[in-house]
């Protein structure tokens, strides 16, 4: 009886991994636009954080949504506007962090939890969302340095760690939309130790000459090189670009 049980748990896994790949095949094959839910959340409680969320608005997400549909067209996607974002309501739980240890079977169960949180954490919006991505926002008096953010392509979700403040409101745009591509499928082109784009891959302009400085950051590469050993962080998405290999990886490229 417990074999029979087993092996029916095991067939519905395997038919749940086969729909995510096909659905995953699907959307990167870009017939339609895909719609994202952006839900903010307060992290710490703090009072200044909820005031500044009671005033963000659909449009103070409008430029990412335009910056997606302008470096399309470098690829010739043939979609208007690739990306549509939606602001939903103001989410009260913390979505699970991910593992310190990095294991593999602690970050599955990670993994497992987190898209539990999302399926009880997902604020009807208009259009049912092909993304989600959470918006953990802290207080820059309080918090000086951000955990690191994350984003799983397995469920489309993320976990976006950002500051409270109009000030802040462009760079956070970056962020959202680097996190926005790794659930696209795009993987990071930057060295996680020293944080440097890699090149070629994290360069916006690889065949520039001279090749330093470089003018923009790519998306995926983080930051924009100014030397081979300094890069700076992009103070908003016009100073970022979409790369080849970032393009091929989301479906931007054949």
């Amino acid at each position: 009886m417990w074999r029979k049980f087993r092996v029916i748990i095991l067939l519905l896994i395997l038919a749940t991994a086969l729909q995510e790949l096909w659905l995953d095949k699907a959307d990167l094959a870009w017939k339609h636009n895909l719609y994202v839910a952006v839900y903010p959340i307060n992290v710490d409680g703090d009072k200044e954080v909820s005031a500044y969320l009671q005033t963000l608005s659909r449009d103070d997400f409008e430029p990412m949504a335009e910056y997606f549909a302008e470096e399309a067209t470098s690829y010739q996607l043939g979609l208007r506007r690739p990306i549509e974002v939606q602001l939903g309501a103001v989410v009260n739980e913390l979505p699970p962090a991910p593992p310190i240890d990095g294991s593999v079977l602690s970050t599955i169960l990670w993994s497992l939890k987190f898209r539990l949180f999302a399926w009880q954490n997902s604020p009807k919006v208009k259009v049912k969302p092909d993304i989600r991505l959470y918006l953990l926002y802290h207080n820059p008096k309080s918090n000086w340095l951000l955990g690191h953010s994350t984003a799983l392509n397995k469920g489309r979700i993320g976990r976006v760690n950002l500051f409270a403040g109009a000030e802040y409101a462009k760079k956070n745009l970056v962020v959202t939309a680097h996190e926005l591509l790794h659930t696209l499928s795009a993987t990071d082109k930057y060295d996680l130790q020293s944080t440097l784009p890699i090149y070629p891959d994290g360069y916006a302009e690889p065949n520039k000459l001279p090749l330093y400085p470089q003018n923009f950051a790519e998306l995926m590469g983080g930051r924009i090189p100014r030397s081979d050993s300094a890069a700076t962080i992009p103070i908003s998405l016009k100073h970022t670009m979409i790369g080849e290999k970032t393009a091929r990886e989301i479906g931007w490229l054949r």
